[in-house]
């Protein structure tokens, strides 16, 4: 029985299975040694999913984990991890998708640190949840509907206080490229979608109104305050405004503080609402610093911003809602509210496509065009893989693969000559990403995977591509890769079995501080001023730069399974000249220390996320069948090393890496790990050291340690 009284954890999971459809729980102390979310979740995968099983198996399971700091009242501590097997990359191994927005902070308040769902129903249905009164019911209903009308219908049938987290209809149509979308507009891709799909598992819908307990309020109030008044920043915590401002020492134009005097959203109820020049220090305006509709769509969309929205507990608000009548015209939705890839589409295809549609020639349609397109994708359910859908799309349009492989009476339902400057209609678009999302017909390969299209369609020479950027020969693309401080990015770009959405790196990179401060942090954080170079400005792989990858990686995988938004968390720097731009990377410990009770150091919870991290890759190499992570799946696509044919690795203006240099630093990450140098597979030493001598023993029987 679940101890009313655990701190942090509610000490319990819920398991359903719609085979049966028997409804249990059991508690979750076992799994306490792997945190929660992804450390939780991929202990189970690896437990009780066999090497060989196929994602839409029954016996797959897809897995809905928070951890001991959701929905506790530590700041950006909304996030959920979902686990199941990849729908799109080679060999279909474990992977983790995340989502913000309410899923999280409501299964907690419903009591459960998990929810596994295992087996396949023969009907739709979906879960209704109410703390402890759990029922499979029909989803006939919703079944067909997109995410939007199922959540409303769902809201209004089980009640308005609940989180929907439901699939449309590429999850429904076992699309690989398909995710799940809870509170209209936060998603969690990686094909979780089809595997929903699979389970004819329609949505979650959940409301809970159970106490979440900590040791320590009082604490908790206050590392708050103290975070929000001294440390945070905006969007991927950069700490300097964009623009030149009187109490400012720096600015930088790309920074994600956008905030300005006479920058509004100009759609807000009751009239326009000025961002104006939040200060640090002033807790009640932490809000306003992150005017992301315009640093992701340009000036233009000020006109069309109801206001910047969040994720549950997040003060920083990344998420844009807008008002573009010109979406809904085209058959899209009129409001909308995204962040990230999802809110800028358009930019990935108009980049190879070349319209003239853009921000800055045709502003006013461009929003357009990209909420049209965004919408779209969100009520269909359908994922972009990083971009990688939109890039891919395009090409096909650019290079008329689609007119070669499509049959002609496919091909002649679109209307192409909408996508000119002169007609400059997002309909085609829309129909577009509805034909794919179907997938019954051969256009819907192109959601499918590269490693799918790209062989079928006699086009692989689009794969190995920086156009493409597909970073690995597995099939997932770049997210912060070689562009971010060289073989840093790279390396942990290879790590998981998808791109791998770390942002400690990429954070640090934009902070907007000059380079000899961020050096100086460097120094005091990974050992070296030379863990860092300049962009575009790279030089030899060096133990600092080690040191930094695997930070990256720990770090990352500590928030998905703590549950904390990586997007702004960890926080290296700060806004606060006073502490001459230093952050604190001991929050995380002083947070679990207050809400567990629990007197960790940050170097044993680095220590935890490397063990997590380590889980998963025993669980890559059995679902592989192979130890050798360096010549099968740590392996980097040829562009990235023969791009810039007149320039040499290591000279400026350039991210080209060096093939030696690039083995020398698989080398030097695999040994920060403690795994094996050669082959990059973690070691029966480092297993029984760490307390997992039962994943040893299976990797053994298995002959693969």
């Amino acid at each position: 029985m679940a101890d009313e009284k655990s701190f942090g954890w509610t000490g319990k999971m819920l398991r359903v299975n719609l085979t049966t459809g028997r409804i249990t729980t059991e508690p979750t102390e076992p799994y306490k040694a792997y945190i929660g979310g992804m450390g939780l979740a991929n202990k189970i995968m690896y437990d009780e999913v066999p090497a060989g099983t196929e994602p839409f198996d029954p016996e797959n399971k897809i897995i809905f984990a928070v951890g001991p700091l959701t929905a506790t009242g530590v700041p950006l501590a909304g996030r959920t991890t979902i686990c199941s097997l990849s729908t799109y990359t080679t060999d279909h191994l474990v992977v983790d998708a995340h989502c913000g927005g309410m899923l999280g902070a409501k299964m907690k308040m419903a009591g459960y640190d998990a929810i596994i769902v295992e087996g396949a129903s023969d009907k739709p249905v979906y879960l209704a949840i109410h703390n402890d009164d759990v029922k499979i019911k029909s989803a006939a209903a919703v079944w067909g509907q997109g995410t939007r009308a199922t959540t409303e219908m769902l809201s209004r049938l089980e009640g308005t206080r609940t989180c929907v987290a439901a699939i449309g209809q590429a999850g429904e149509n076992l699309l690989p490229y398909s995710c799940i979308i809870n509170s209209r507009n936060h998603s969690a891709g990686a094909g979780t979608g089809a595997v929903m799909g699979s389970k004819k598992l329609k949505a979650l819908v959940i409301e809970g109104d159970k106490p979440i307990y900590v040791a320590d309020p009082k604490a908790v109030a206050e590392l708050s305050d103290y975070m929000l008044r001294e440390i945070i920043g905006s969007n991927n915590n950069h700490v300097v405004p964009s623009t030149q401002q009187e109490w400012a020492e720096f600015y930088d134009a790309d920074s994600r503080w956008t905030a300005a005097k006479g920058l509004n959203w100009e759609l807000a109820e009751g009239g326009p609402i000025e961002t104006g020049e939040p200060k640090p220090g002033e807790l009640n305006t932490v809000g306003y610093r992150c005017m992301k509709s315009t640093k992701d769509l340009g000036p233009a969309a000020s006109a069309y911003t109801i206001k910047m929205n969040g994720c549950h507990s997040c003060p920083i608000h990344c998420y844009s809602d807008l008002r573009v009548e010109g979406s809904g015209e085209a058959g899209a939705f009129e409001t909308s509210g995204n962040t990230c890839a999802a809110n800028f589409p358009w930019r990935y295809a108009e980049t190879i496509l070349k319209t003239g549609i853009s921000q800055k020639e045709m502003p006013d349609e461009y929003v357009t065009f990209n909420a049209a397109i965004g919408t779209t994708m969100d009520d269909l359910g359908l994922w972009c893989n990083y971009a990688s859908l939109h890039r891919d799309i395009a090409h096909c349009i650019k290079e008329g693969i689609f007119k070669r492989v499509l049959p002609a009476e496919e091909y002649n339902m679109f209307d192409w000559s909408k996508l000119t400057p002169e007609n400059a209609d997002p309909s085609v678009c829309v129909q577009i990403l509805r034909h794919i999302a179907q997938n019954d017909n051969e256009m819907a390969y192109v959601a499918h995977g590269d490693i799918v299209w790209c062989e079928r369609w006699d086009d692989m020479e689009w794969f190995d591509n920086k156009a493409s950027t597909m970073i690995n020969y597995r099939g997932w693309p770049v997210h912060h890769a070689a562009e971010c401080f060289g073989q840093v990015g790279m390396l942990y770009n290879m790590v998981f079995n998808r791109d791998d959405m770390i942002h400690s790196a990429v954070n640090f990179q934009g902070s907007g501080l000059p380079l000899d401060l961020k050096k100086a942090i460097a120094a005091e954080v990974w050992g070296g001023e030379d863990a860092i170079d300049p962009p575009k400005n790279y030089t030899p792989m060096n133990e600092h730069k080690a040191n930094f990858a695997w930070w990256s990686v720990v770090t990352d995988v500590l928030h998905d399974s703590l549950t904390l938004c990586n997007w702004v968390w960890p926080m290296t720097c700060s806004p606060t000249k006073a502490r001459d731009y230093r952050g604190d990377l001991d929050l995380e410990a002083k947070f679990f220390k207050a809400v567990t009770g629990q007197d960790v150091t940050t170097e044993e919870l680095y220590e935890i996320g490397e063990k997590i991290t380590t889980l998963q890759r025993c669980n890559t190499m059995r679902g592989m069948r192979t130890d050798d992570f360096r010549n099968v799946h740590d392996v980097a696509t040829k562009w990235t090393f023969t791009q810039d044919p007149d320039i040499p690795a290591f000279s400026e203006g350039t991210v080209k890496l060096d093939w030696e240099d690039w083995q020398k630093a698989l080398s030097m990450f695999y040994a920060r790990f403690s795994w094996d140098e050669q082959k990059g597979c973690p070691t029966a030493a480092y297993l029984d050291a760490h307390g997992m001598s039962d994943i040893k023993a299976d990797l053994q029987a298995e002959g693969l340690m």
